[in-house]
């Protein structure tokens, strides 16, 4: 154990020793109230040391964290507390309080106190921060719980809901690894994401996502410091880099774009030597900002791509993008990736088609109560998360398009089935396209065209204000048009790809 170790948020600093046994007394805690090996405990917290406490003592027991999009609406939490089964959440006091109502009976609910520093980067009310008296305050109920005091089972991997193209979100179940697969999971991710023993790492993404909660969860068990960022901001993360000697960085594109609209004397007021490795993923990255953040960084930024259902399939150095512009890297040991045509059929080099992977090592998942949705994506062992792309002669995957229709919003997956799935339910509606389209900062952000029903009259506003009532703001289409007689295929089906094509010629991407 590296002396001095642990976990920053702001001004206060979990020491490594006093984390193990909050997480000791939090798997005594959640034993007590009955849960056990593969039962749920549901987080509804931003980035905060309490997600390490309650995370790391369900794995003690051998139960799954599921960590909630703290976005989500209080429907949608209801949806996912009862789809996992958790029977306790634990969330932040102000999170919990607008979801009294929606809290399933029988599900025990421990609320965080909002530290000041969220408060301070979200705009919260204090008051509203602090647990209210009908609520179970997490600080206090851990003082009273006695340490687990059994051998730590294998640790499971956190269940991530991730949504679903006909609407309802899934969350990836994966089984236990046994002692050789943990060992070969630990080491992949040293080499995907940095993080080694005495490194200095700092997480500006939520912990609710895939990557950031593995890379945040393994950093906490070997780091000499992880510091976790309240929330993105482009100029605080040059200053904490600084001021901390950060070392490792996990981030998307998105931040990358931020972090280039800095003026350029904000950029060089910062001393960022101690970057040794920054690793991006969950977003395709404009060739043109990457080649901009290695010239100001220098060669230390990495790339991998996967998903939470492949685990890390490929890699690439800022070296091997330079030689193979929009490459993401040569596919790692142990996985098997193929480009597969509709028929099945492997594609020759260079030709695009369906990417299906395995990682050889990484314990088999399901989709929690829906086998049926994960034999859907796999093919001879090999499954797909529904991106196009092509391998070169020398053996460097490219990605070109997904093949469903989800977006990419600030490195967030969002799926157009589900929001239209909404929208052709509202009065006078009669038919809806949602699919993403270019922008400069998230990416991709979403469009709705919305086709009124025969005499009906609609306007973006009021389309907009019927949607806020059933998904959180992230999922909203940031721009709605109304539109007569969209094009359709010989089905009667919208022909969403005529419709997407003016929008992306020239981005390059197939659509």
């Amino acid at each position: 154990m590296i002396d001095g170790a642990g976990i920053r948020l702001g001004d206060r600093f979990l020491p490594r020793e006093r984390l193990a046994l909050q997480a000791a007394r939090a798997a005594g805690g959640f034993a007590a109230l009955g849960l056990g090996v593969g039962d749920a405990v549901a987080l509804l917290l931003r980035n905060d040391l309490a997600f390490f406490e309650a995370s790391l003592g369900a794995a003690q027991l051998g139960a799954y964290a599921v960590p909630f999009n703290w976005h989500a609406t209080a429907h949608e939490i209801a949806y996912l507390l009862a789809d996992c089964g958790a029977r306790v959440l634990v969330g932040h006091a102000d999170l919990l309080a607008a979801l009294r109502d929606a809290i399933p009976a029988g599900v025990t609910a421990l609320a965080v106190e909002t530290p000041a520093e969220l408060c301070a980067a979200h705009r919260l009310d204090r008051a509203a921060c602090r647990p209210q008296p009908w609520m179970i305050g997490w600080h206090d109920w851990l003082e009273r719980q006695p340490a687990w005091q059994a051998a730590p089972l294998p640790a499971a991997q956190s269940i991530i809901y991730t949504s679903g193209t006909t609407g309802r979100a899934k969350g990836v179940r994966r089984q236990r690894p046994d002692a050789e697969q943990a060992r070969q999971i630990e080491a992949m991710r040293r080499t995907i994401y940095g993080v080694v023993p005495g490194c200095r790492a700092a997480l500006p993404g939520p912990l609710y996502h895939s990557a950031p909660n593995s890379f945040g969860l393994a950093a906490a068990r070997i780091a000499e410091l992880l510091e976790l960022m309240p929330r993105f901001d482009p100029e605080a993360l040059l200053r904490l880099v600084e001021r901390r000697r950060i070392d490792t960085l996990l981030m998307v594109p998105t931040m990358f774009v931020r972090l280039l609209k800095l003026p350029e004397a904000v950029r060089r007021r910062y001393d960022l030597s101690s970057l040794k490795f920054v690793i991006h993923a969950a977003a395709p990255c404009p060739p043109a900002v990457k080649r901009a953040m290695i010239e100001w960084w220098g060669p230390v930024i990495n790339e991998f791509y996967g998903g939470t259902e492949s685990g890390a399939v490929s890699f690439c150095t800022s070296a091997e993008w330079l030689a193979h512009p929009g490459t993401v890297g040569r596919i790692i040991d142990q996985a098997t990736v193929r480009i597969l045509d509709e028929a099945g059929r492997p594609c020759p080099a260079g030709v695009p088609g369906e990417i299906f992977m395995r990682l050889a090592y990484l314990p088999e998942f399901t989709y929690h109560g829906q086998d049926d949705r994960r034999r859907e994506i796999e093919r001879d062992g090999l499954i797909t998360l529904g991106d196009v792309g092509h391998v070169d002669a020398e053996g460097y995957l490219y990605l070109c398009d997904r093949k469903r229709d989800m977006a990419i919003v600030g490195g967030t997956n969002i799926y157009p089935a589900e929001i239209e799935a909404v929208l052709v339910g509202m009065p006078g509606v009669g038919d809806c396209a949602v699919f993403g389209v270019p922008d400069a900062d998230y990416g991709e952000t979403l469009l709705a065209l919305v086709e009124p029903q025969p005499g009906a009259e609609l306007a973006p506003d009021a389309v907009a204000d019927y949607l806020r009532g059933f998904f959180a703001g992230f999922k909203l289409p940031r721009r709605i048009e109304i539109r007569r007689d969209l094009p359709r295929e010989d089905s009667g089906k919208i022909f969403k790809r005529r419709l997407r094509a003016p929008y992306w010629e020239g981005s390059g991407r197939l659509i």
